[in-house]
């Protein structure tokens, strides 16, 4: 009973609640600006068809919705409708390709589903191998980056420009944290917006976030105005981008680790009994800052010259 009023379990009920009044908010901010658009599409849409059945009254407004109907199905399982749009498919080996890299990374796409049983079952049981496979994958190329990207830039800040752990931590994070901004969002955003100016830049950052977040692009995926073989060019692109940019992404997240405060607020919130943070606390930075300092710019033999005189070895020193 005592450990579920411990400050660990405090700070963790804390962080749930607010965890939760973020969802409520969320969702009713949603509500309040997308729902008055909503409304407006379908009052256009009633009269459009209204005025489509007063100009043609020879068409029955029941064959009307189940004209409707179906090519609303078709065009939500992206089969094309129109006949300037009979050579792309949805299922081609590139597009399948495409479906399979969202799959296994957990993104997903509205418009991509299988439709036949057969299909649903293969993707059940692939998914189950794949996604730890990808996810192993990722993390191990990671991990190749984490010395390249944190520790070497790190030990360079530490011993050439004298900083302190914490404050070559924050600079160094701060740093990688804006070159990943910059690289894998606004840049990728202008170069879509470029490609495509019927989009707005806020519609191509857009559509970068969402791939990244691995919420899935949805029907924002760009390249329908290429024709088949440019939508192919840009969805084998796409799929790049999200892998090469989740690698990234695990390496900053451990980049973020090797912040002081950030390891101190996972012990505040897990308890030190389950994060290992090699005693770093918020009220004990200093002092284990200027420890570290030492054990790093302390000779490894500190002995008395008559010692040296006599060659007697270096002791051992705890620690080092």
């Amino acid at each position: 009973m005592a450990a579920l009023f411990s400050s660990p379990s405090r700070a963790f009920c804390s962080l749930s609640v607010c965890y939760l009044l973020l969802l409520l908010l969320g969702a009713l901010l949603f509500q309040l600006l997308e729902l008055p658009l909503e409304k407006q599409l379908q009052q256009q849409a009633r009269e459009l068809r209204q005025s489509f059945l007063q100009d043609n009254s020879c068409v029955q407004e029941s064959q009307l919705e189940e004209l409707l109907a179906r090519c609303l199905s078709a065009q939500h399982a992206e089969v094309p409708v129109l006949e300037e749009d009979e050579e792309q498919r949805q299922w081609s080996f590139t597009s399948s390709l495409y479906f399979v890299i969202l799959s296994l990374t957990t993104t997903g796409a509205d418009s991509y589903s299988p439709r036949s049983d057969e299909a649903k079952v293969f993707l059940v049981f692939y998914c189950t191998l794949g996604i730890p496979l990808t996810l192993l994958i990722l993390t191990l190329l990671s991990n190749l980056l984490h010395p390249i990207l944190t520790l070497y830039p790190l030990q360079f800040l530490r011993s050439r420009c004298t900083l302190s752990l914490t404050q070559s931590a924050l600079i160094h994070f701060t740093f990688l944290s804006i070159l990943v901004l910059v690289l894998l969002l606004v840049l990728p955003a202008l170069l879509l917006w470029s490609q495509q100016p019927q989009r707005s830049f806020l519609d191509s950052l857009f559509f970068c976030f969402l791939t990244l977040s691995t919420v899935g692009p949805g029907r924002n995926s760009p390249g329908g105005d290429y024709g088949a073989a440019g939508e192919n060019g840009v969805k084998l692109l796409s799929a790049g981008y999200l892998l090469v940019g989740l690698v990234v992404l695990l390496t900053l997240k451990e980049t973020a680790l090797q912040v002081p405060q950030v390891r101190a607020l996972l012990r505040l919130l897990c308890g030190s009994h389950r994060v290992e943070l090699k005693g770093f606390n918020l009220n004990e930075l200093t002092s284990e800052e200027q420890e570290e300092d030492r054990q790093y710019t302390s000779s490894i033999c500190t002995v008395s010259s008559e010692l040296r005189s006599s060659g007697s070895a270096c002791p051992v020193i705890s620690g080092l």
